[in-house]
C-alpha cells in the first residue's frame, strides 16, 4: 500500500484560455479527511475530475490509492467513490433497487449486491425506506442514498463534491456524522466545500486553493491564526462614555477604526484592534483609568467571508464558476 491515499504535483489544466488549475499539489493519508476550500472557480471541481480520472491532466502527476490516474486510469477507478454536487440516481427506482443496480455494475454477484445494498441502507438510516421510490426521498434522504451508491463497492477513497451544497442544516449534520465514521473506518476522503465550518468539522487538514493553486494549507485552527482574531467589541455601561472611550482607544493605538456613536436603540459598543497580544487587557486599562466603565467584551472570531477575503480577495460566493465544461462528467465515476 503506498504511503498516501491521495498525492498531486503540478497539477495543471487548461479550458481555453482559462487556466483552471495551475501547479496544484495536494496529499491525503490514509483513514484522513482532506477538505480543498475555495471559492466557485478556485478549481476544486476541476482538480476532483482530474484526480477521479474523468479530465486528463495537461500536466503533473497524481496517484489515488497508488495508482497513476494517467497511466492507470482502471485501477483508479477500483479504488475510488465519487459523490458529486448533484444527486445522481434514477428517481423511478426504489432505494434498494438504485443500489443494488449500483452493485451489479460494479460487477458485484446478485446475491452480493443485495447483501451489501441491505447493509448500507442500514448503515445510512435508510431501512425503513428502502422499497419506496427514490422521488419520495427528502432532500437529505437523497443525499445519503447518493453518498450510500459510491460505497457500494467498498472503496478505500471518497470523493465527496460539496456533498452538502442545498442541504437544510439537520441534513447538513447528518452527512457530517456519516463522513465522520467513513473516516473512522479507515476511509480516506477528499472533500471540497466553501464551508468553513464544514471544513474545521470533518477535516485533518485543509487546502485553500484559489485560481488552480493552493495558497494555504493547514489545519483549520491554524488557517484561522493565519487570518488572525479580526476585532474585539467591548460594551459600554453608559452610552455617554463612547467618545471619551474612542479618544483614549485612539491615543493608545487600539482603536479598530472611526467608530460611529451609536443611537439610542444601539448597545454601546466599540470596536478594538487586535493586532496586538494583549490588546484585550490594554484596552481594559486604558479605559478604566479614563473612567470608562466596561460591562462586556467580545472576540469576534474569523468567519468564512473572513478567510476567504483574507486569503483570496473574495467572499465566498461572489466569483463566477470557471472550472470548464462538461460538469456534469463528473458524475460519471461511483
Amino acid at each position: 500500500m503506498s504511503e498516501h491515499a491521495i498525492r498531486a504535483e503540478g497539477l495543471c489544466k487548461q479550458f481555453g484560455e482559462v487556466q483552471a488549475v495551475r501547479g496544484l499539489d495536494l496529499r491525503a493519508g490514509w483513514g484522513a479527511v482532506l477538505a480543498v476550500l475555495g471559492p466557485n472557480g478556485a478549481g476544486k471541481t476541476t482538480t476532483v475530475r482530474m484526480l477521479t480520472t474523468l479530465l486528463r491532466p495537461d500536466a503533473g502527476t497524481a496517484e489515488v490509492a497508488g495508482y497513476d490516474v494517467v497511466r492507470e486510469p482502471r485501477q483508479v477507478r477500483a479504488h475510488i467513490g465519487l459523490t458529486g454536487q448533484d444527486v445522481a440516481l434514477d428517481e423511478n427506482l426504489t432505494g434498494r433497487e438504485n443500489l443494488v443496480m449500483l452493485g451489479r455494475l460494479s460487477r458485484l454477484s446478485r446475491v452480493a449486491a443485495a447483501r451489501r445494498a441491505g447493509e448500507l441502507l442500514e448503515a445510512f438510516d435508510l431501512a425503513g425506506a428502502a422499497d419506496r421510490r427514490a422521488k419520495t426521498y427528502s432532500g437529505g434522504m437523497r443525499r445519503r442514498l447518493d453518498l450510500a451508491s459510491s460505497l457500494i463497492a467498498s472503496p478505500p477513497v471518497l470523493f465527496l463534491d460539496e456533498p452538502t451544497t442545498g442541504l437544510d442544516p439537520r441534513s447538513r449534520r447528518g452527512v457530517w456524522d456519516l463522513v465522520k465514521g467513513l473516516a473512522q473506518d479507515g476511509i480516506c476522503l477528499l472533500l471540497t466545500t466553501q464551508y468553513l465550518e464544514e471544513a474545521d468539522r470533518l477535516a485533518d487538514r485543509i487546502a485553500v486553493i484559489d485560481h488552480g493553486t493552493v495558497i494555504a494549507d493547514g489545519t483549520a485552527d491554524e488557517l484561522k491564526q493565519q487570518v488572525g482574531v479580526r476585532r474585539l467589541e467591548l460594551r459600554l455601561a453608559e452610552p455617554a462614555d463612547f467618545p471619551r472611550a474612542a479618544e483614549v482607544l485612539r491615543d493608545a493605538g487600539l482603536l479598530a477604526e472611526v467608530p460611529k456613536p451609536p443611537d439610542a436603540s444601539e448597545p454601546p459598543v466599540i470596536g478594538v484592534s487586535a493586532d496586538r497580544p494583549r490588546a484585550l487587557p490594554e484596552a481594559v486599562r486604558v479605559l478604566e483609568d479614563a473612567e470608562v466603565l466596561v460591562v462586556d467584551a467580545t472576540v469576534l472570531r474569523p468567519s468564512l467571508d473572513d478567510v476567504f477575503l483574507t486569503l483570496t480577495g473574495n467572499p465566498a460566493d461572489q466569483r463566477p464558476d470557471m472550472d470548464g465544461p462538461d460538469r456534469d462528467s463528473r458524475e460519471g465515476t461511483r
